[in-house]
């Protein structure tokens, strides 16, 4: 999901722009002091979600959420501004959602992750997600990974052939993929059950697990080994 931030004041943008990556995986790929300069960005880019101020300088906030009103493929506008008489005339032109400056973490984090849920409930990430490599937004199928690893406040995914990054940690990665299909063997590691070619005993009774088609081989916690035995069977 991409978002842009349109909001005159750097304070506020960048108390916006730390709740966004700290709290979601939604990309910013652009930010604006001004609405007039969004509107030409948006004349040639499409983004998923809008973050919008009202009172700005050249174009007010209002009159350029009713202009992105009419656009034939609409991103969702949120505005984040401090004069509440708005309210009713941003419903109006279907505005996600609207919050009061000063607003707290908790009413942030809930808006991202509706934001979030929304865009998982419209069906694409059901069978796809989108991952990145090279500074690029490459589509992957879920049942072309083979593993996951954790990195700081990344994750590293890997296909067959090609590795690349989720801008979120592991947890909330395992929160998006199919549940019946994948596995947290260990705090720092995901695998895809249906490409588990061989399970290695290990000391303190834990597993080693060999992927087929690939070196790696991924570890199954001690804490998780009851889990694993059932999932897979092992008596």
């Amino acid at each position: 999901m991409k978002c842009i931030i349109v909001e005159d004041e750097y304070p506020s943008r960048e108390e916006l722009k730390y709740f966004i990556k700290e709290y979601s995986a939604i990309e910013i790929v652009e930010e604006f002091e001004d609405a007039l300069s969004a509107l030409k960005f948006l004349e040639k880019n499409n983004v998923d979600v809008i973050f919008l101020d009202i009172n700005m300088p050249n174009l007010d906030g209002m009159t350029f959420s009713k202009l992105v009103a009419k656009f034939k493929e609409r991103p969702k506008i949120v505005f984040i501004t401090a004069y509440k008489e708005y309210a009713v005339e941003a419903f109006e032109v279907h505005a996600f959602d609207y919050i009061l400056k000063p607003y707290s973490k908790e009413r942030m984090i809930h808006l991202l992750k509706k934001l979030e849920d929304q865009e998982e409930n419209r069906g694409y990430k059901r069978d796809k997600i989108i991952l990145c490599k090279n500074e690029k937004m490459i589509v992957v199928d879920w049942m072309d990974i083979y593993y996951c690893e954790a990195h700081e406040r990344e994750t590293i995914v890997y296909t067959k052939d090609e590795k690349y990054i989720a801008k979120m940690n592991i947890s909330q990665f395992l929160e998006k993929i199919p549940k019946d299909k994948f596995y947290r063997s260990h705090r720092s590691y995901i695998l895809n059950l249906d490409k588990i070619q061989e399970i290695i005993p290990w000391f303190n009774n834990t597993y080693n697990v060999k992927l087929e088609d690939l070196d790696a081989i991924i570890p199954v916690s001690r804490n998780k080994i009851k889990e694993f035995r059932k999932i897979m069977g092992i008596s």
